[in-house]
């Protein structure tokens, strides 16, 4: 039987989550990565950070499906700093249009995480300040980070997913990637 292979990369802000061509867009074929890995989830094309990739179907669905309860955990900087309410609104679940999320932990981080300057950067409005927050979920849908912080009036600026169970970032530069050991998840 062969080994699973199991590849945590850095996805950079601006890249497809795939490897075929999409329009003018960049896509993970430029990081030099092992043929046959593919995305075990996705990060939109405007959102950054950890991405496994793996060989093994199965595996793949196990880490994505939301009833075997792999947390991933998301650095979120966004317009204004949301109070103490706001924020415990957005722990017990907010309403999106396809149904109410299910609660996640989320807190207020008190200063802004070591990460790679993006480029581009985000918009700065001098009037708007911002904030950057940490929301861990078990669930995972489409655009659901971007569309809970809009849900309670802070709308997303910068999105980087820091964590996915156990596994981190751990200081990999964007584009660059690691082999993960199952053993790790």
């Amino acid at each position: 039987m062969a080994k699973t292979r199991i590849v945590l990369l850095h996805k950079p802000y601006g890249v497809v989550s795939q490897f075929s061509r999409l329009d003018d867009k960049t896509t993970l074929s430029r990081y030099g990565l092992p043929a046959l890995v593919y995305p075990a989830g996705r990060l939109d094309h405007d959102s950054e950070g950890l991405l496994l990739l793996t060989d093994d179907g199965g595996l793949a669905r196990r880490l994505t499906d939301p009833r075997f309860g792999h947390t991933r955990t998301y650095w979120v900087q966004v317009e204004r700093a949301p109070d103490d309410e706001t924020l415990a609104r957005l722990a017990k679940g907010v309403a999106l249009t396809d149904g109410k999320t299910l609660p996640c932990r989320v807190r207020r981080l008190e200063a802004e995480p070591d990460l790679p300057p993006r480029d581009p950067p985000i918009r700065v409005r001098l009037n708007v300040p911002t904030a950057w927050l940490e929301l861990t979920l078990k669930e995972g849908r489409n655009r659901q980070v971007r569309r809970m912080t809009a849900a309670i009036g802070h709308p997303t600026l910068r999105l980087v997913r820091a964590a996915i169970g156990r596994l981190t970032l751990g200081g990999l530069a964007p584009g660059q990637w690691r082999w993960v050991n199952r053993a790790e998840l």
